[in-house]
């Protein structure tokens, strides 16, 4: 490539443009793409293959210019200030375009499109500072893992639950990245991945929760453009049928109790049977008032905490006498004391019997629904909106 010859047509095209000779400018513009055409050997801007578009180039505007990285701006304006762009046809009746360019000179290799030549201008010099930076803002990864970690970091995490993300991305690098990882998202067969949640039949849960991620992930591929459809839209899946819990009866409940009579573990574990907090809220428990006031976690939304408050009922009144901070212990360090008492059970049964109690005891089930911070759909504000003195009254049925 003759890149004196370049030098002097784009210089020859820069003065056109400030002089505003539009038969010129085009004159010289058909130059330089033939000069250009002649050979790509070192890279710079080569126009592509003919396949319905129409080819020209993009001039910049000094003060476009100016918004550029520093180390490029001389250089942009000594090379005329133009990149070159195709328009490519989208749709048949009612066509479309996409506007493409691509720079491929001085270290760059950007690629950018947009539905405009001003989007595309603006998308254009986003991506030099991004390309200056070392990060490529605008390239989605097309390998799985690659796309797999780039929505896991920037889109799962701030969605999901601390304790949520981390056993999705532990069960991800476990099982799916060992078998999907190395491919290209877009290679990735149905019967493939109807092989490889088959191979969980005999665990359900886990067969589950793959899917969910898998799922997720080519969701995003397909909003990324990387695909068309989920290929797991074709897929069976086993059915799991989630366990809420088992009942402690009252025996068991007994023993519980004559076990850490006297201890500091009584009081722990009066107030999570006779709560029904959930164990990721024990150790947000605090006294307030007549109440065990905890952090829902299930109710957080758009960033915003959401506390429920459960009255002190009779069964739970008398370990609290004298008693001003909970100081809740870690669920591990409950569920270990736990199952050295009951080991056929589970400190989530503590919620499902706090839920049966009540019922028994007569308690209505949309005040229930209030205690236990349920999700409770359209009624939500009719159940929320019951008055202090009614929740208590309610509690004081929870004897027995």
């Amino acid at each position: 490539m003759n890149k004196g010859k370049l030098l002097e047509l784009a210089g020859q095209l820069m003065l056109a443009g400030v002089m505003h000779q539009d038969e010129e400018i085009e004159k010289i513009s058909e130059q330089l793409a033939a000069e250009l055409r002649q050979t790509n050997d070192d890279g710079a801007c080569a126009p592509p293959p003919a396949d319905n578009y129409l080819r020209g180039f993009l001039k910049f505007t000094i003060k476009e210019i100016s918004k550029m990285p520093k180390s490029i701006r001389r250089t942009f304006i000594a090379e005329g200030q133009t990149i070159c762009y195709r328009r490519r046809k989208r749709g048949n009746v009612y066509a479309t375009y996409t506007y493409e360019a691509r720079y491929r000179r001085h270290g760059y290799n950007i690629s950018v499109s947009a539905k405009n030549l001003i989007d595309l201008k603006l998308n254009f010099i986003q991506a030099l500072h991004a390309a200056e930076s070392g990060t490529d803002a605008f390239k989605v990864p097309t390998n799985f893992d690659e796309f797999a970690t780039y929505w896991f970091e920037n889109f799962h995490k701030r969605k999901a639950k601390a304790n949520t993300y981390d056993h999705d991305i532990k069960l991800y690098n476990r099982h799916i990245k060992a078998t999907f990882g190395k491919y290209r998202v877009s290679v990735i067969m149905p019967v493939a991945l109807q092989k490889f949640l088959d191979s969980f039949a005999d665990r359900a849960k886990t067969a589950t929760d793959l899917h969910s991620i898998l799922n997720q992930i080519f969701d995003s591929a397909v909003k990324h453009g990387l695909i068309q459809l989920n290929p797991l839209g074709m897929c069976f899946r086993l059915n799991y049928e989630k366990t809420h819990g088992k009942l402690i009866t009252l025996s068991e409940e007994r023993d519980l109790f004559n076990a850490y009579r006297g201890t500091e573990w009584e009081l722990p574990f009066a107030v999570v049977i006779y709560t029904g907090l959930r164990p990721d809220e024990y150790t947000s428990a605090i006294i307030d008032g007549k109440f065990i006031k905890a952090k829902n976690s299930k109710h957080d939304k758009n960033g915003k905490t959401v506390y429920k408050r459960i009255p002190i009922s009779p069964m739970l009144r008398p370990y609290l006498v004298g008693i001003t901070e909970l100081n809740m212990p870690k669920p591990r360090v409950l569920n270990n004391r736990f199952k050295k008492v009951l080991p056929e059970h589970k400190l989530y049964d503590m919620r499902t019997t706090f839920q049966t109690r009540c019922s028994e005891c007569g308690i209505p089930d949309n005040v229930i629904g209030v205690f236990m911070g349920n999700s409770i759909g359209k009624l939500k504000d009719a159940y929320t909106n019951f008055s202090d003195e009614y929740l208590i009254l309610e509690s004081e049925k929870l004897k027995y």
